[in-house]
């Protein structure tokens, strides 16, 4: 999973970034400090996998990744080149879902590109950008269909009916993700590399002095613009996040628990991540590693299976698979077996977050 984080300048951005990956991308108060699209893999949190490293004792532990890239603040322009604009739209193609970070906080010490905070107005400019963006691409998708319909293929009326309708639709100022698409139309959004289909998280970053409180109205704005759109909201502070990531696990768990806090920001934005993108987690386990790996949810065993080796989806026989909760449970994995909790399952089974796996195959 590839998370692109994105606002405007001077919004905590490559701080939150620094928090998360560690990284160490430059932070400065001023505008573009970051040039390029630094780019961070970062561990996802699964306690899961460390039960199991209790059970099997095993040589390494594989978590799943996710790959954050931190691009450079957009401006009032970009679209049209200003700033860096069209380089960091080009970064912004290339993720699979947009973490959106909001200022929702006062700081007379940390200039704001606008002169003042309005989550409204910044939300706005950085969608603004994406849609126009997108518009020109459009343009070109459009004259080139209508091109083949007038050659003659009649099969390209419908597809100019759709990119008409999705073009008018940006006109509106509306981003493409929010556009009602009828079931026949899907095809035709499977080659659309358009910025406002992605899905976007949108991370309220609130003052460090206001994590466990209610709701600011800033939050709140960001909150029914979000579910405006279908999106999804965390609230953080990138600076609690920049000194959680300094510390070790148990300080770590200790800093939560004294905020009253049950999960980092970091943990918030891994879990809205996986579930905006619609993926989970199987599980494999024994002496020499115990590892998690990343699949969509509806996924079949041997895709999955394919994710280990391709020669494992193509000699496929089946997946002994037991739930992660069963198999903890019952202590041993024999246990579990004696039980009756391991079940052989077949090519059309689908796969479950947490389960247990060994895949049977034969090349």
């Amino acid at each position: 999973m590839r998370l692109g984080i994105v606002g405007l300048p001077n919004v905590g951005k490559s701080t939150l970034f620094n928090a998360i990956t560690k990284a160490g991308a430059a932070v400065a108060n001023y505008a573009f400090c970051t040039i390029e699209p630094n780019v961070g893999v970062v561990a996802v949190p699964d306690s899961r996998l460390d039960a199991l490293a209790e059970m099997y004792n095993p040589e390494k532990i594989t978590p799943a990744t996710i790959e954050f890239v931190d691009i450079a603040g957009l401006v009032r322009g970009a679209s049209k080149g200003e700033g860096l604009g069209n380089k960091f739209l080009a970064n912004i193609r290339e993720v699979d879902a947009i973490v959106h970070v909001v200022r929702c906080f006062d700081d007379e010490d940390v200039m704001h590109v606008d002169g003042q905070t309005d989550p409204t107005r910044d939300i706005e400019t950085i969608n603004l950008e994406l849609i126009l963006s997108d518009m020109e691409y459009m343009d070109r998708r459009i004259d080139k269909a209508k091109k083949l319909l007038k050659g003659g293929d009649k099969k390209h009326k419908a597809e100019v009916d759709f990119y008409e309708r999705l073009a008018s639709h940006l006109a509106d100022g509306k981003p493409a993700r929010t556009l009602q698409i009828e079931e026949e139309e899907i095809t035709y959004c499977k080659d659309l590399f358009l910025l406002t289909f992605k899905p976007v998280l949108y991370a309220a970053n609130i003052n460090e002095n206001d994590l466990g409180s209610s709701d600011s109205e800033y939050v709140k704005t960001v909150r029914g613009i979000a579910e405006a759109e279908h999106s999804e909201v965390v609230i953080i502070s990138a600076k609690i996040e920049e000194e959680i990531s300094m510390l070790d696990d148990d300080e770590k768990q200790l800093f939560l628990q004294d905020l009253g806090l049950d999960e980092s920001g970091l943990d918030k934005i891994i879990h809205a991540g996986y579930s905006l993108l619609g993926l989970m987690s199987y599980l494999t386990a024994g002496p020499a590693e115990v590892r998690a790996w990343t699949i969509e949810k509806g996924t079949k065993a041997p895709q999955a299976a394919g994710k280990i080796h391709s020669d494992f989806e193509r000699g496929f026989i089946r997946a002994e698979v037991v739930s992660f909760d069963d198999l903890m449970s019952s202590k041993t994995y024999a246990a579990a077996r004696e039980k009756g909790l391991v079940r052989s399952e077949g090519k059309e089974y689908i796969m479950q977050d947490g389960d247990v796996v060994l895949f049977r195959f034969n090349v």
